[in-house]
């Protein structure tokens, strides 16, 4: 037996004992059979479940029907969706059994019940948009009035446009004027203007403010050319107008009266704070505001509702509570909490109730209304109900900053919520200082941590929209909000309630003092080097992970939270690659923005300020529209500009038609506001048919063909002449790009003298 073992070894084959011969790899084998992830993932949805989680995704289906509304093409009908929501909802009902089931068809019921919000909006707003250029004379009442710096801007009712049918005349427009002392609102007007189809986005995911306008029933925007008069209506107006207009003169008297009660700059930051009309704050004063980070105090929204509604209750409770007897036997809490309701009600319509003010209106009205039923007041539930109300009223408002904004702020201040309120171990303070530092190193520390974490939720919001950063408006916060919530809000609701007895006058003059420490405070944090930083303009991959990111950050309870991570990765990685445009084109054609061989972009032509400044943020460049450099790089003449890129490829931006003959056979696109020559063998040409059909055009410039974008129409490519491309039978070919045909000869150009074009930009 032991010589059998010991003579083993000499019977293994030799190509066994070769291998047995090579190093053994040496690592840690894991047996992910152990890992019961299945499990796990189990009892963290049924935690979530348990905490009542899952409502909250409800409003995030919601979201994302109203995105795919957003994405369609033409007019949705609007059975579709309608359908679809119904036989969910019916097999919700059959299979609620089934959990994983009910979930899905919920969360699908959900989905198509916001395509059909949009559908529903976007019909009962539908009014008629000015297709082109009308001057002449209009008549129509006056809704509203804001008083700028120079002059006034009017939100006009039409009965009339002279020149333009009654199917195609728009039911409001917007028109400024530069002397209008005399006009009041409610008044019927008759004046000569010029008027212009609301401006689309100047580039390709830039703010849209016809869009804006459409929702808001404008239909054209312009400016009186000369004088108007008073004329008695041909009809009586409708209440809806009366009291509108009665509104508006109520804010627009005090305005006044709270901006020359403090004066200076801070009189109309004052007056802005309680009427919402900014029209009295100069522009420096903006920059100040801008570049400390708290110009969001400015714009009447979920801040101010919540110190005004705050003040209302904090007052009524107090007093209440002076009463034993009331204190004992009435539900004080509750009481003020319905007080609070209706001032924060009257706020929001005496403010004008504006778009992100009724927003937060409705997140205060149900945080209040949870108070009454002894629910939290701040719970991810309840800003849940408030998104799913606001969106269903204005489904448009989720493509904008303020919403989305305000409710990632205060999503992510919810979060964070329950770890501020963990208790602290040791005793209680035992004298009153002690109660009065501990009280100040609470509030201080909840207003830092709040802050940081605001800010870092709305970053990629502002980096989408505003292509801007403030880094220092963590510090510009943290010193501007305490006077704000303990000075100013206070102020403005005693001087609100002292002004039917003409006694609001000091109160007004403390609100502006402290309104002018702000002001100082903005002023020194926005000196601050790198107060303010422009970044490239979010793509739409960087801003959809880190918007996920955000969601499961703040609605789980569970671990399953720890994924965001993985998405905030994801997002950066997008943001860190900026997909940045290389040529720029106007709507009109006025103008072009191109990178020249350097690498930054040169302007030619004449853009209207507006649209240039628009296309150096979405490129992440920070200098003035002043700036020389701008026009640099760039060969003029009388007839035209050209720019070599960094593609060693000519770009072309005629101005004179003498011009297409030599332009169109050296340079590789040609952009002009003239209709171009057929015969031009330009690989890409961007003229006035171009223009009409697609709107302001974006250009991305490749090695192989240069990549279009555009506001009225999908992506195109444009393959550079001479590249070799493979055909649907797989073999080479030479392709070159195919334009539309034009007329031989060129269309007498009709076009507004360049000082004319894009004059009225939103602003």
């Amino acid at each position: 037996m032991i010589e059998d073992n010991k003579e083993a070894p000499n019977r293994i084959p030799r190509a066994t004992a070769r291998v047995l011969a090579l190093p053994r790899p040496v690592g840690l084998v894991l047996d992910w059979r152990f890992i019961d992830w299945r499990g796990w993932l189990s009892r963290q949805v049924a935690h979530e479940i348990e905490q009542r989680r899952l409502f909250p995704w409800l409003a995030v289906c919601f979201g994302l029907g109203i995105l795919l509304f957003f994405q369609a093409e033409g007019q949705p009908a609007l059975w579709a969706p309608l359908s679809a929501f119904g036989l969910c909802c019916v097999g919700a009902v059959l299979l609620r059994h089934n959990l994983a089931t009910l979930c899905v068809l919920v969360a699908l019921a959900a989905l198509f019940a916001g395509f059909s919000a949009g559908v529903i909006r976007t019909r009962s707003v539908s009014a008629p948009v000015l297709a082109k250029l009308a001057i002449g004379p209009v008549t129509g009442f006056i809704e509203a009035v804001e008083d700028r710096e120079t002059g006034k801007r009017i939100l006009l009712k039409v009965t009339s446009i002279q020149g333009v049918t009654e199917s195609e005349r728009p039911e409001r427009v917007r028109v400024t004027i530069r002397k209008g002392d005399h006009l009041a609102p409610g008044q019927f007007i008759s004046g000569t203007a010029r008027l212009l189809p609301p401006p689309q986005a100047a580039w390709p995911g830039g703010y849209d403010f016809a869009r804006d306008a459409y929702y808001k029933g404008i239909g054209a925007v312009g400016s009186f050319t000369g004088a108007t008069r008073q004329l008695d209506p041909p009809a009586p107006p409708d209440w809806r107008l009366r009291l509108a207009a009665s509104v508006d003169e109520a804010r627009n008297t005090l305005t006044h009266r709270i901006a020359s009660a403090i004066g200076g700059p801070a009189g109309g930051v004052g007056a802005a704070l309680v009427t919402g009309k900014r029209g009295l704050i100069g522009e420096p004063t903006n920059e100040v505001l801008r570049s400390a980070g708290i110009y969001h105090i400015v714009s009447i929204s979920g801040l101010h509702m919540v110190l005004a509604a705050g003040t209302f209750f904090w007052l009524v409770r107090s007093l209440l509570a002076l009463v034993p007897g009331l204190a004992l036997l009435w539900p004080v809490k509750k009481i003020a909490a319905v007080a609070a309701m209706v001032g924060g009600t009257a706020y929001c319509i005496f403010s004008g109730s504006d778009v992100a003010t009724e927003r937060s209106l409705i997140m205060t009205l149900v945080m209040f209304g949870a108070v009454l039923v002894d629910r939290p007041a701040l719970s991810i539930r309840n800003l849940s109900i408030a998104a799913l109300i606001v969106l269903a009223r204005e489904p448009e408002a989720l493509l904008g900053p303020s919403f989305q904004m305000s409710f990632g702020a205060v999503a992510a201040m919810m979060a964070l919520v329950p770890l501020m309120h963990r208790k602290q171990e040791g005793g209680a303070p035992a004298t009153l200082i002690e109660n009065v530092a501990a009280w100040a190193g609470r509030s201080a520390l909840g207003l830092v941590t709040t802050t940081l974490v605001a800010s870092i939720a709305t970053a990629p919001f502002a980096a989408y929209h505003f292509q801007s950063l403030n880094p220092y408006g963590l510090v510009g916060n943290a010193l501007a909000l305490p006077l704000v919530s303990l000075v100013v809000m206070p102020a403005a609701v005693l001087g609100v309630v002292a002004y039917p007895f003409g006694l609001d006058g000091p109160v007004w003059q403390v609100m502006g003092l402290a309104v002018s420490k702000v002001i100082e405070v903005s002023a020194w944090v926005g000196a601050f080097s790198g107060s303010t930083l422009i970044v490239p303009a979010l793509n739409i991959a960087a801003l959809a992970f880190l918007s996920l990111a955000l969601l499961v950050l703040t609605i789980p309870a569970s671990p399953l939270r720890w994924f965001a991570l993985m998405l905030v990765g994801l997002g950066l990685a997008f943001a860190a690659t900026p997909d940045r445009y290389d040529i720029y084109v106007d709507r009109e054609g006025a103008g072009a923005a191109i990178r020249n061989m350097q690498g930054e972009l040169t302007l030619v032509g004449k853009p209207s300020g507006f649209v240039a400044e628009q296309w150096l943020r979405a490129d992440g460049d920070a200098r003035n529209i002043d700036d020389k450099t701008l026009r640099q790089a760039v060969q003029c003449d009388r007839l035209g500009c050209v720019v070599e890129t960094g593609t060693r490829r000519a770009v072309a931006f005629v101005q004179e038609f003498a011009a297409f003959e030599e332009d169109c056979r050296r340079a590789a696109i040609i952009i002009s506001k003239l209709e171009a020559p057929r015969s031009c063998a330009a690989a890409l040409v961007i003229d006035r048919a171009a223009l009409n059909e697609r709107g302001a055009i974006a250009v991305r410039l490749g090695a192989d063909a240069a990549h279009m974008r555009s506001v009225k129409k999908g992506p195109e490519t444009h393959v550079w002449p001479g590249v070799k491309t493979t055909g649907a039978d797989g073999a080479a070919q030479n392709t070159t790009a195919q334009e539309s045909p034009r007329p031989a000869r060129p269309v007498p150009e009709q076009d507004l003298p360049e000082e004319e074009i894009n004059s009225d930009e939103p602003g």
